[in-house]
This record gives C-alpha cells, sequence and structure tokens, in this order.
C-alpha cells in the first residue's frame, strides 16, 4: 500500500463518506474505514475517512475513540489530519466538537487549527462566523428541532467557545476573499493574540479553494466535508474520473430511512407519491414488544421484485417529540436504530445489493449490522452523497451503498440515486 497522504477522523458514517466524496470529486483515491482498523490498511489510498459513530456519545468515549483513530492514521503515513464533523455544527452544549479537537491538537502537538462547516454546494455557508443554512440562519433552519442535538445558536465562535478552554476567534470574509497571504497573516495575528482555533467564514467553493493553500501544513484541519475541496492540490493531486470508478451495480434495489430531518421527509413522500412501495415503521409497537423488522422483511419480500422498496421511521417534528415524550429520546432513538439496522441486514440477505441508508444514526447502525468494515467512495450522487462499494458478509459478492445525511440530497434523490447507479 501507497502511505497515504490525508489520514481523516470522521464522527459519523455518513459525515465521512460525505467527506470522501469532496476528496474523490478532487482526485483522492479514498477509502473508508467503518470504525478504527485493526490491521494496516490493505488498499491503494490517497486519503482514508475513520468513520466513527461519536457525535452524541459522552465525550471521554469520543476523545478516546478519535485518538485511536488518529494513532492509526498515523501509522498509514497520513501527512495531514482532518476532524470532519456536521455541515450544520451538530453539537451538545458540552461537544463533542470542542473537546474532541483539544485532544488532537495536543496528541499532534500543535497550537492552532481553524474551524468551518462551510458547504456552499449544499447551502451551508459561514459569513462574520454565523452558519447559514440556505437563506436562513442555522436556528431557523429546522436544526432547532433536532431529537439529539437541537442547534440553538447560529454564531460558530460563541458554540465553539462554550465547548472548550482554548480561545476562538474568526477569520471573516474580508481576509479569505484576499486568499492565501491574507488568510495566513491572519493566522499569525490570531496566534500572536493566543488564539487557539479560528472559525473562517466561506461563502463559495472559491472562498474554500482560497482556504485550501493557506491550510498546507497545517498539522489538524477541523472542518465539515467543504474545505476537503481545496487540500488534494497541496499534495500534487489533480481531479480524475479514474477516482470514483466502481464495479458494476446489480441486485435488488432498498432504503431505509431513519432520519427525521425536513429533506428526508420530503424525500419519502416524493417516492409515496410516485405510487412506489413504502412502509413506515411505529416505534410505540417496537416498545411493545412487535417483531417489526420481521414484519416489514415480510412486507418488501411481496414488493422487492417491481423495484425500490421503502422502509422508513421518518416523522415530523411534532410526533417525533410526542414518541420521545412517551419514550424517552435516547430509548426511542436506539430502539429505532436496531430495529432498522436489522431491517437492512435482513433485505441483504434477501438479494438487495443497491441500498440506501438516510440518517447519520441509522447510517452507523446499518453498517455495523451489515459487518462492512471498509467501503471504496465512487461518483456523487447529490453533494455530499457518494454510492459506495463494499464487501460483506451477507454480500460477498459486493453491495453498493449510500449513506445519506438526513438534510442532503434534493427531493428526488431516492429515483435519481437508483437511476445514476445503473446509467
Amino acid at each position: 500500500m501507497t502511505r497515504a497522504l490525508l489520514g481523516c477522523i470522521a464522527d459519523d458514517f455518513t459525515g465521512a463518506t460525505d467527506l470522501a466524496n469532496n476528496l474523490v470529486r478532487a482526485g483522492m483515491r479514498v477509502v473508508q474505514a467503518m470504525g478504527v482498523p485493526t490491521a494496516p490498511l490493505d488498499a491503494e489510498a490517497d486519503a482514508i475517512v475513520v468513520a466513527l459513530k461519536s457525535r452524541t456519545i459522552p465525550k471521554d468515549e469520543a476523545i478516546a475513540q478519535s485518538l485511536a483513530a488518529l494513532q492509526w492514521l498515523k501509522a498509514q503515513g497520513a501527512e495531514q489530519i482532518y476532524f470532519k464533523y456536521c455541515s450544520t455544527f451538530d453539537s451538545t452544549a458540552e461537544g463533542n466538537i470542542g473537546p474532541v479537537t483539544d485532544a488532537l491538537m495536543q496528541a499532534l502537538g500543535t497550537d492552532f487549527t481553524i474551524a468551518t462547516p462551510a458547504f456552499p454546494d449544499n447551502k451551508r455557508t459561514v459569513f462574520k462566523g454565523y452558519l447559514f443554512v440556505g437563506d436562513v440562519l442555522l436556528n431557523e433552519s429546522g436544526m432547532q428541532n433536532h431529537p439529539l442535538t437541537p442547534m440553538t445558536d447560529p454564531n460558530l465562535v460563541r458554540v465553539l467557545q462554550a465547548q472548550t478552554a482554548s480561545r476562538v476567534g474568526l477569520i471573516d470574509h474580508g481576509v479569505v476573499a484576499q486568499g492565501e497571504a491574507a488568510i495566513r497573516a491572519r493566522i499569525d495575528q490570531l496566534k500572536a493574540e493566543g488564539v487557539r482555533m479560528a472559525v473562517v467564514d466561506a461563502v463559495s467553493n472559491a472562498d474554500l479553494l482560497r482556504l485550501g493553500p493557506a491550510l498546507k501544513g497545517m498539522p489538524l484541519v477541523t472542518a465539515g466535508s467543504g474545505v476537503a475541496i481545496g487540500l488534494p492540490g497541496n499534495f500534487g493531486v489533480a481531479p480524475s474520473n479514474e477516482a470514483a470508478r466502481l464495479p458494476a451495480a446489480q441486485g435488488l434495489q432498498a432504503i431505509v430511512s431513519g432520519s427525521c430531518s425536513v429533506a428526508t421527509n420530503q424525500q419519502v413522500m416524493d417516492f409515496i407519491k410516485a405510487g412506489k412501495p413504502a412502509l413506515a415503521i411505529d416505534p410505540l409497537r417496537i416498545a411493545a414488544g412487535v417483531d417489526v423488522a420481521a414484519e416489514a422483511l415480510a412486507w418488501a419480500e411481496g414488493h422487492m421484485g417491481q423495484g425500490p422498496v421503502l422502509v422508513y421511521s421518518t416523522a415530523e417534528p411534532s410526533a417525533v417529540r410526542a414518541i420521545q415524550g412517551k419514550l424517552g429520546s435516547e430509548k426511542a432513538g436506539a430502539m429505532v436504530e436496531d430495529t432498522i439496522a436489522a431491517i437492512a441486514r435482513g433485505l441483504v440477505q434477501r438479494g438487495v445489493r443497491q441500498l440506501i441508508v438516510a440518517g447519520g444514526e441509522t447510517s452507523g447502525a446499518c453498517v455495523q449490522a451489515l459487518g462492512i468494515t471498509q467501503m471504496r467512495i465512487g461518483a456523487q450522487i447529490d453533494p455530499g452523497v457518494p454510492w459506495c462499494h463494499a464487501v460483506a458478509p451477507d454480500a460477498k459478492d459486493g453491495l453498493h451503498i449510500t449513506l445519506k445525511s438526513g438534510n442532503f440530497g434534493s427531493t428526488d434523490f431516492f429515483t435519481k440515486a437508483f437511476a445514476q447507479l445503473l446509467a
């Protein structure tokens, strides 16, 4: 194996593929590992993304997992480390973005890093330190209703400062617009003032491409996936279609969705309105001891031969709150994730070889249930969402899978994704 140029640590599975997607588009050959591998990676890759499920776990566990990933990536020769979090800066008041960043900085012996979830292709922009989703501030975007990480403050300097003892500053758009030299000068100024982390404005891909060269040689970069478009050039890598090539698709098609985001709700409704087979699962029936997974699989067996099927727990925020009120948010979330993961595995056992998984936490549960340990990253479907290819215990002939962050993708994403794979 060639030594990796870039080593990445992602705090959830969809975020990992989101990052890997942007690196592939910029010409890097990327392998994504599910959890920290126990042996050297046996593959040719310019970048390796270690996908963790650490976004909402206790911060001490998130730190331990992230440091283990760092140690492994350094052993693979990674020249720069990239800590990837969500483009909506998903976190609780305590972390885990700040605490994990602090731990990685200490382990790498570095006294400065940047932070920006900006991803303009997916309408995530940062201006004067404020995060916008489309045309509205983060706290007006629907993220204020997130069941696990409600985001009620759009000021990223304030949000990050609450999670770390390190001083947090800002590299604003006026500096970014001037390019590499100005950004480097601002970094030097902030470091002289005792700032250790700086939120960076970016409202366009041009901003991210200006930022990229200024990050060359920085031991640790923390960001959403957008910054990735400006990094491969620092290693002499140029865009290439070869980087995204996957084996030909085969087998049955299915979708499982556990996300309750606005975007995924729209995607589910679009699929149903098109007259395609869809089954909703009820968390209260799971809590009552009903084998909902077995019911869903029996239903799917009667429909899969005619095209893609959808099994979903997606619901509007009011319905989610009602269920959480009865079961508790953690219990409700875990039950649904475990059930959807069991359904995903059952679908693959029944011949599904093209699988869409919607939702970050859901994706982590499904990948673990399927026993997938690494994936090759392929072509983009929508910004931040690529098709991937993996070999799994129940799919030794290979499985095409896409892990879609809840907030990502066009309204017709489910239909479009399968059409692209077979094109």
